[in-house]
């Protein structure tokens, strides 16, 4: 007979048998409970690895109030917004896979940080190292170039004073960086634009401090531009496409993820104005049997993602919700079918280029 301990008072999501093996993977509970909700009314803005944008892409087609600070020209089709990195998050800032990158755009976005880095040239057209990919085909010239990039960090810098919840997917940990000056750059020079110098430029493994330490510096800098932000954190399931360690692919993602979901957590227990959304644990951990991920094991399938975004919406969907809000975020869905940046498959992912490196 078992006397009373902590346990005997514990909810049955506390007990593997109860809350995984004897459940569907479907079906699990209790998974995710919100901190604080998020209403349809709150301006909303993300960032983050290439399956933040699965996030983004939701809060708009379900009427949520998305901060969109950098619009795309008008009259472009679908196929060109997805091409120039448009409307794909709060601005055009492209993915964001470690949080000192993000730190660092803020920084630069307020005169905070000046970059040594400043434009690559490739055959005669010129891109930005902070992002590579936002002209597949460069920039006509580094005036043109120079132009852009302030206007879109004028952007930036407006984006914290107009975000009430600021969404981050953490994807990596693995970065390269200016030996200079320490910038932290989103690609690997000579992959996506640039060219590749040792004596230039250094890999870095961020470890758990690190990342924690970035982590709280973004969360300090946000809440100084507006000191009722709140923070979404949530980890990329999507595993590595290759490392620049020494070790196994599969031992560098894991290293990887489990260095950025032991920083969620932290945040999550040292801030109340942080909620973590395990974006991680419904794709991949081991119970979900891989089902999520196609057959490269790496890209999450659309059934994957629509599981995904079900579990953060039903959490957060609300019986005050009125028909009229319901409806108009209905028909943005069926008006997305349409729209091959809508689709699940269809994000924009930089670190994809490395697999032509591959033997």
């Amino acid at each position: 007979m078992m006397m009373d301990n902590p346990y005997s008072s514990m909810p049955s999501r506390a007990f593997w048998r109860s809350a995984v093996a004897d459940v569907s993977p479907l079906e699990f509970s209790g998974l995710y409970e919100p901190r604080f909700a998020i209403t349809r009314n709150m301006p909303i803005a993300a960032a983050g690895s290439c399956f933040a944008q699965h996030i983004a892409r939701n809060f708009k087609s379900r009427g949520y109030r998305f901060v969109q600070l950098e619009p795309s020209p008008p009259n472009l089709s679908a196929e060109q917004l997805e091409q120039f990195n448009c409307e794909v998050y709060s601005a055009r800032y492209g993915n964001i896979y470690s949080i000192r990158q993000l730190v660092q755009l803020f920084q630069r976005a307020s005169g905070d940080f000046e970059s040594c880095e400043d434009i690559w040239e490739n055959d005669g057209r010129y891109y930005d190292p902070f992002r590579p990919s936002i002209e597949p085909n460069g920039f006509a010239s580094p005036d043109e170039l120079r132009r852009d990039r302030r206007y879109h960090l004028g952007r930036v810098k407006r984006l914290l004073h107009r975000t009430g919840l600021f969404v981050f997917t953490f994807g990596l940990t693995e970065a390269w960086v200016c030996r200079e000056d320490g910038t932290v750059l989103p690609t690997c020079p000579g992959t996506i634009a640039g060219s590749f110098d040792p004596t230039r430029y250094e890999f870095h493994n961020f470890d758990y401090n690190e990342v924690l330490a970035d982590a709280e510096s973004f969360i300090a800098l946000a809440l100084d531009s507006n000191p009722g932000m709140r923070f979404l954190f949530t980890v990329s399931p999507v595993p590595l496409t290759a490392t620049a360690t020494q070790s196994h692919v599969l031992q560098a993602t894991v290293y990887s993820k489990s260095v950025l979901r032991a920083v969620c957590g932290a945040l999550y227990q040292r801030y109340g104005q942080v909620d973590y959304f395990p974006s991680y644990e419904l794709v991949a951990s081991h119970p979900m049997r891989a089902m999520f991920f196609q057959p490269n094991l790496r890209s999450v399938s659309p059934v994957g993602v629509e599981h995904v975004m079900k579990v953060f919406f039903a959490a957060h969907s609300s019986d005050s919700d009125t028909e009229e809000v319901r409806e108009r975020g209905r028909r943005r869905r069926r008006q997305s079918k349409s729209d091959p940046l809508s689709h699940p498959d269809d994000v924009i992912c930089d670190e994809e280029v490395l697999e032509s490196a591959a033997p």
